[in-house]
C-alpha cells in the first residue's frame, strides 16, 4: 500500500471519495455523514490527511488529528470497488504505525451508533467501546484502542 500525505490540490478529490465511500449510510442514519460534509482543504491545513492510489481519483483517505494523549482516526474512507479487499485493514494498521510515530498509547475513533457494521469491524481489530454521546438528533459511539509495539 503507497500512502502520501495530501496537499491542498488534493481537497476535491477526497470530498467525491468520502461521497463515493459514504453515501451508503445517507438512509442508514437518515443524515449525511460528517466525512461528506467536511472542508478538506481545511482538514489537510490542520490535520494529518493521507491518500492511496492516484491523485485524481484515490482509493482510500485518512483523516488523523492529533491529541495530547492519542491519536484520533477522524476519518477512514475507502472507494466501493475496493471495499472488501483488506485495505481498510492496511489503513488502519498504518493509524497504529503514526500512533507509534508520535508515540501516543492509544488510537480513538467515533462512529455513528448506527454503522452497526463499522463497529464490528473496529472491535475485531481490537477496539472497544468508551462511550456514547448524543450530538443533536446523532449518537456517536467513541472506541478505543491500545497501540501496540511493533
Amino acid at each position: 500500500m503507497d500512502l502520501r500525505r495530501a496537499v491542498i490540490t488534493d481537497a476535491q478529490a477526497i470530498a467525491d471519495l468520502a461521497r463515493d465511500a459514504y453515501e451508503h449510510y445517507i438512509p442508514v442514519i437518515k443524515a449525511v455523514p460528517q466525512p461528506m460534509q467536511a472542508d478538506y482543504a481545511e482538514l489537510i491545513a490542520a490535520d494529518e490527511v493521507w491518500l492511496s492510489g492516484p491523485s485524481d481519483q484515490p482509493d482510500a483517505s485518512l483523516v488523523l488529528r492529533l491529541q495530547p494523549d492519542h491519536l484520533l482516526l477522524w476519518s477512514i474512507a475507502v472507494a466501493p470497488h475496493r471495499q472488501g479487499s483488506g485495505l481498510g485493514n492496511h489503513l488502519l494498521d498504518f493509524c497504529f504505525q503514526r500512533a507509534r510515530d508520535h508515540q501516543k498509547p492509544e488510537l480513538r475513533l467515533f462512529t455513528n451508533a448506527l454503522m452497526t457494521s463499522n463497529q464490528l469491524w473496529y472491535q475485531r481489530r481490537g477496539f472497544r467501546e468508551t462511550r456514547r454521546e448524543q450530538i443533536g438528533d446523532k449518537l456517536a459511539v467513541h472506541m478505543s484502542a491500545p497501540v501496540p509495539e511493533a
